[in-house]
């Protein structure tokens, strides 16, 4: 849409970060102050915890997005879509294998109540969600997980990142379905070219700019 007047109004969107779980995954809401409509992103335990953040926020909740099949971004996911009626989308379906055994996962963590999720929709490069009005570009990222996915909003210059690229590091691949060559060629070829003003919010940590990374993250040397 070229014509100004037909683009939404993104003035008013807000991220709020709930860190959940031992891991203190960043579990964010993408909210917009005019509608109150919102979505929520890798919700990975701690499911009152986010129901709370939304009571206080008075928001509802559109849908749920995933960028990838670990326990610490889904952990919660099942529980939250339940609760709230709403549709689970993403990531990618190469991740599907870590989804089917995030229960046996959870096991080994002793953590009892998590649920396997089944994602309504699985998402592609290319594809576009919605968040808090916002439309957001789907990016396949895999190196960490096989399926993860980024969303980036161009207008906004912000991308929720996952655990793909961190401030002053980048996503483990020593886990099963990671590899370091892929995980730096998805940053390199994904993600640089989106510019050094664009904002990125990790699964874990600080947010950062791609412009930082590219002078002080030392795996980007």
């Amino acid at each position: 849409m070229s014509d100004a007047s037909n683009k939404a109004d993104l003035s008013g969107i807000q991220i709020t970060v709930v860190p959940v779980t031992a891991f203190q995954q960043n579990c964010s809401i993408v909210w917009n102050k005019a509608t109150r409509k919102a979505v929520v992103v890798d919700p990975g335990g701690d499911v009152d915890q986010i129901l709370a953040a939304l009571k206080e926020l008075d928001v509802s909740v559109e849908h749920i997005l995933i960028t990838h099949g670990h326990i610490d971004h889904i952990g919660g996911a099942a529980e939250l879509a339940e609760t709230l009626r709403v549709k689970v989308i993403g990531p990618h379906v190469d991740d599907r294998p870590l989804i089917d055994r995030v229960e046996e996962q959870a096991k080994q963590f002793g953590l009892d109540s998590v649920r396997k999720v089944e994602p309504d929709q699985w998402l592609e490069e290319g594809d576009v969600v919605t968040a808090g009005g916002a439309e957001f570009q789907v990016l396949h990222c895999p190196g960490h997980a096989p399926g993860h996915v980024v969303f980036f909003n161009a207008e906004l210059k912000l991308a929720i990142s996952g655990d793909v690229l961190f401030a002053g590091s980048v996503g483990r691949t020593d886990l099963p379905g990671g590899n370091h060559e892929t995980l730096i060629s998805s940053i390199k070829d994904k993600l640089i070219p989106l510019g050094d003003d664009v904002t990125f919010l990790p699964g874990h940590g600080p947010a950062s700019t791609i412009g930082h990374e590219k002078l002080n993250n030392p795996y980007l040397k």
